[in-house]
């Protein structure tokens, strides 16, 4: 058991249930409107904590390493949508189109918070550094994630931008960080001390949006399009995504002469995808029923990304 834990993240196995009774046992009428209330609670609540959780002192630290957090933001907002573009070209005549969109959204996204900091501090790289770059990335996605949403994707993917939709966005992301921000002198210390309670309101959010967009999916009828090939498919899309990703950081660091706690910091940051943001977004811009297709690329990517992270940072931390 403990060595099945190593290689497959518990947490995976959760998503994978979450999904199972989301087919099961989907959200329908009154129960559908109580679920997207829940899940607005939810993503508040979660970036509530990483709100309360951030020192002000670690932002300021990080950011001082400007050409660090450049290097981050040009691989997430840049690099990323250029891999995705071509992963949509290639996938549009392979998958439904659902997933082939999903591939692109999953490209535009800002990067993970907490897998992030916690894959460059078990590398023994720039935490600080990682802490400001993964929270930046999120701050500035709200705005950046919406506009390459509308620039990139076609017009029959039903992506809707408008104002109101980065409103949106920014009032279930950015005012609960801000308000976790100014609670932090009160409940900051709390949090720390009970990081089981957190992880728990953490992923608890997530698998709550998982479980309201598969029903909007379910009752939409949308899984009759998706086969066991298209699975497969989507690994292998994300597998090359994500060793692009990696490749072009690593090597980019150490091409622009960054010393390694300062590469390691740019590579799990700038090669990481966030599903607490990526699927609140996705259910704001996309029509329900699609939102559980678009969202698949992601959900594998999430447990593709932590399995390949984790074996990265234990090679880094070996190192004398």
């Amino acid at each position: 058991m403990a060595a099945l834990r190593r290689w497959i993240d518990p947490y995976l196995l959760l998503l994978i249930a979450t999904v199972g009774i989301a087919a099961l046992v989907p959200a329908q009428g009154g129960w559908a409107t109580v679920a997207d209330q829940a899940v607005t609670i939810a993503v508040a609540l979660l970036f509530f904590l990483y709100g309360a959780r951030l020192a002000p002192s670690a932002i300021w630290a990080g950011l001082a390493n400007w050409r660090l957090q450049l290097s981050v933001l040009f691989s997430t907002f840049l690099l990323f949508p250029l891999i995705g573009l071509g992963a949509f070209a290639l996938a549009g005549p392979l998958l439904p189109g659902g997933i082939a969109t999903g591939l692109l959204f999953l490209c535009l996204l800002p990067s993970t918070v907490q897998s992030s900091i916690a894959f460059t501090s078990i590398a023994r790289g720039n935490v600080p550094a990682a802490l400001c770059s993964a929270s930046l990335s999120n701050l500035i996605g709200v705005l950046i994630t919406p506009l390459l949403v509308a620039l990139l994707l076609p017009s029959g993917s039903g992506a809707g931008f408008s104002l109101s939709s980065i409103e949106s966005i920014a009032m279930q992301i950015l005012l609960p960080f801000a308000a976790g921000q100014a609670a932090r002198p009160l409940i900051g210390g709390f949090i720390l001390r009970h990081r089981v309670l957190t992880m728990a309101g953490d992923r608890g959010s997530i698998l709550l949006v998982v479980y309201a967009a598969f029903s909007e999916g379910m009752v939409a009828g949308v899984w009759t399009q998706v086969s066991p090939a298209d699975l497969v498919l989507v690994l292998a899309f994300n597998a090359v995504i994500l060793a692009i990703a990696i490749t072009a950081t690593m090597v980019g660091s150490r091409r622009l002469g960054f010393a390694k706690e300062d590469e390691i910091a740019i590579v799990f940051c700038g090669s990481k995808k966030s599903m607490a943001s990526g699927i609140p977004m996705a259910t704001i811009l996309f029509p329900g029923g699609a939102v559980s297709l678009i969202v698949l690329p992601l959900m594998i990517f999430h447990q593709l990304q932590l399995f390949v992270c984790a074996v990265l940072a234990r090679r880094y931390a070996e190192r004398p």
